[in-house]
């Protein structure tokens, strides 16, 4: 198993999108320090009555969703690529045991994410204390680390999600033309779609989007509709699901 993560990390390293993936997200988290910035600038200069009216600077707003994106066509490219390309045979001829296969590419996915995801939560969460520094709500996201922790590990957990939705998705579609329509389906057309459901469905729905899951896990919004555990088991669906449904395509198709 070592000799397959071994091969599997190389594989997600060397292939070039990963690197175009990784740049993105660094551009996306550096866009989003300099809108915080800007926007504390201009709440410096603004009247009292005005600066109650701000939101958060708060990197994060701008970045996270982004990231989600970037880390669902990182696992997505990590196996559609070799679908592309055709070294998908040459890997299960290399690895006849296609569940430790399924196995290695599931972890490999999953730690990297979980590296990128960490890697711009932080800076963001930092940036955004830095640049807010001494000011009070709701220009300053949060008073405390301990406060923020737990919307930090959601996001964490939203983004490696993501991933692996991807991983799972392109395992499942063999396209990476058709695996990206469909995270962008899932994070941008169905959100929308519910919000024009009649009431309460619409509500319902909405709820169970990727995109509001995080929020509610770390009950971060006002009057949730699902409470943490029942986020985070949403969460545990879409995963169980998307790799579940990858994971029989693999097992029970021809390469």
């Amino acid at each position: 198993m070592t000799a397959v993560l071994n091969s599997e990390w190389l594989k997600l390293r060397s292939v070039r999108s990963t690197t175009y993936v990784l740049l993105a997200i660094v551009i996306a988290l550096l866009g989003g320090v300099l809108v915080s910035y800007l926007m504390t600038a201009d709440w410096d200069t603004s009247p009292p009555d005005l600066q109650q009216k701000f939101g958060a600077a708060d990197p994060s707003i701008l970045v996270v969703p982004f990231t989600q994106f970037c880390l669902g066509v990182l696992g997505a490219m990590a196996i559609t690529s070799e679908y592309g390309t055709g070294m998908i045979r040459t890997a299960l001829v290399s690895v006849p045991r296609r569940r430790d296969y399924l196995v290695a590419k599931t972890a490999v996915v999953a730690a990297a994410s979980l590296a990128v995801a960490l890697l711009v939560t932080l800076p963001a969460y930092l940036a955004g204390e830095w640049i807010t520094v001494g000011r009070p709500s709701p220009i300053s996201a949060h008073d405390s680390f301990g406060e923020a922790l737990p919307e930090l590990l959601a996001n964490v957990a939203s983004m490696v999600l993501l991933a692996l939705v991807g991983m799972g998705l392109g395992f499942l579609l063999r396209s990476t033309a058709g695996t990206l329509v469909s995270l962008c389906v899932l994070l941008y057309v169905l959100p929308t779609l519910t919000l024009i459901l009649p009431s309460p469905w619409n509500e319902r729905a909405y709820a169970v989007m990727l995109p509001v899951l995080a929020p509610q896990l770390s009950g971060d919004i006002p009057n949730p509709l699902l409470s943490p555990l029942q986020a985070g088991l949403v969460m545990v669906a879409y995963l169980v699901l998307a790799v579940g449904a990858g994971a029989a395509a693999l097992l029970r198709r021809d390469a």
